[in-house]
């Protein structure tokens, strides 16, 4: 680190990784600085399942599979009915198969695409992962990265508290806390919030997101809304503050993820009276505010033998399993006495779903596609509507760069993730899988590209042209 301070300043050590490392790779200086000393397990990036979409990637082209960042956007603005920001959209639309590749290349990250289930929305396989599909093992992968990497200095715990700004707006130091109390002012020209968003602080989600604020919260409980206050406070503008991904998955015994592939490959969704009340495959944040709205705000999935082991790939799944969260049964009946559900509502719900598996009738609740039909074991698991994190913070340009209210830009502050006003459009219907990751590395990605050019760094491959002002 040089005597003048770091190039670059990223708070917060998830997604914000990919900037430092980014920078790193440009010849720059960085410092992270991490206010929890268990992110590694406890921040909102080790808690995903490790989705990157990319649009166009060499992955889906060795696979045969045809996409463009064009069809990407499409997909975007169809699952929010038209209220994303386009703009952002298409500038992380046209990374996003960059920051794959980048990631695979020069980061070394195991990447490999998706194909076994199709993620509601998109209307190609452009998810890429790591095996286990768990964010732990991405994040420890970049954790590790880091620490290899001599130009970058990892501070943790300590939380930035605040960003100065000189006389002419610009960036000239972050204020850094420490557990102690004590504060110190480091010189930079730059700083990327990449805190997250405000799903820890129940004051602001019952404020921006009642109809989800009962539900349980399984996020960082570090995404206190630092970025926003920080932001606000120099002027920033903000939007879609309502938009968040809830999921209507968790496993009420276990608290882990049972995961959406369970509704893909054909399980069924029923509530107290044994009735399904939804089409499942719509997406599964939406489905969370669903099941808040059932009698005991709960739910239970069905699925057999055959779905079970085609989820196994997920370690999330695998660790609900591990929790003793799935009843199994030798038939209807038995999984009826063994959940505590009406068993002639259930059994007739069930032979409903057989027909619809086979195209002998037409859903009443407009799900069209069932893999297959549920055959004996059947297991069920009760599930709990859930908070992962929040889609709205603080507005962004292409480049990653705050803007304030009147469009201008805060020379120098960038932000990342849930820190920054997403691509979800407003409430929790219009999140795509991945809408939490691509954000998060995407425009951490293209931040540190923006300092790098401003600081007169070299330039390494992959970079993704995302506007007329020139490279991202």
């Amino acid at each position: 680190m040089s005597d003048t301070g770091p190039d670059l300043v990223v708070a917060g050590a998830g997604g914000g990784l990919a900037a430092a490392l980014r920078a790193a790779q440009h010849g720059l200086d960085v410092l992270v600085v991490e206010v929890s000393e268990h992110f590694r397990r406890g921040n909102n990036t080790s808690m995903s399942t490790a989705m990157i979409p990319g649009a166009g990637s060499r992955f889906q082209r060795e696979a045969g599979i045809e996409d463009s960042p064009e069809l990407f956007v499409e997909d975007v603005m169809r699952k929010t009915k038209g209220q994303a920001d386009q703009r952002l959209a298409r500038t992380l639309a046209d990374v996003s198969a960059p920051l794959v590749e980048w990631l695979a290349d020069d980061v070394a990250l195991p990447l490999g695409l998706v194909t076994d289930f199709h993620y509601p929305g998109h209307s190609a396989d452009r998810c890429h992962t790591i095996e286990g599909r768990h964010g732990t093992v991405l994040l420890d992968h970049l954790v590790a990265a880091v620490k290899a990497e001599e130009r970058i200095d990892l501070l943790v715990p300590a939380r930035l508290v605040d960003v100065l700004l000189d006389d002419a707006g610009r960036v000239r130091a972050a204020v850094i806390e420490t557990p102690d109390g004590a504060t110190e002012e480091v010189e930079t020209p730059a700083v990327l919030l990449a805190t997250n968003g405000y799903g820890a602080d129940r004051e602001l989600v019952g404020r921006h997101l009642p109809e989800i604020a009962d539900a349980v919260y399984h996020g960082s409980e570090a995404s206190r809304g630092d970025a926003l206050r920080i932001g606000t406070g120099l002027g920033a503008d903000t939007a879609y503050l309502d938009a968040y991904q809830g999921h209507g998955a968790l496993a009420a015994r276990s608290s882990t993820l049972v995961g959406w592939a369970t509704v893909m490959h054909g399980a069924v969704i029923v509530g107290q009276d044994g009735r399904r009340f939804g089409d499942e495959t719509t997406g599964y944040s939406e489905y969370a505010s669903v099941i808040a709205q059932q009698p005991g705000a709960t739910a239970w999935i069905v699925l057999d033998q055959r779905i079970h082991d085609a989820c196994l790939p997920f370690t999330d799944f695998r660790q609900t399993i591990e929790g003793g969260a799935l009843v199994w049964a030798d038939d209807v009946a038995g999984l009826a006495a063994a959940t505590g559900l009406p068993a002639d509502a259930l059994a007739d719900e069930l032979a409903a779903v057989a027909a619809l598996a086979r195209g002998e009738a037409e859903d009443r609740l407009g799900r069209t596609f069932f893999e297959g039909e549920l055959a004996p074991p059947l297991a069920a698991v009760r599930v709990v509507p859930a908070l992962f994190h929040t889609q709205g913070g603080l507005v962004v340009d292409e480049h990653a760069r705050v803007t304030r209210t009147d469009g201008s830009v805060i020379p120098g502050l960038y932000a990342s993730g849930g820190a920054a006003a997403g691509i979800s459009g407003h409430g929790a219907a219009g999140y795509l899988a991945g809408n939490g990751l691509l954000p998060a590395l995407g425009l951490a990605y293209l931040a540190a590209d923006h300092v790098a050019a401003g600081r007169g760094g070299s330039a390494p491959g992959h970079a993704a042209t995302t506007s007329e002002e020139g490279t991202a």
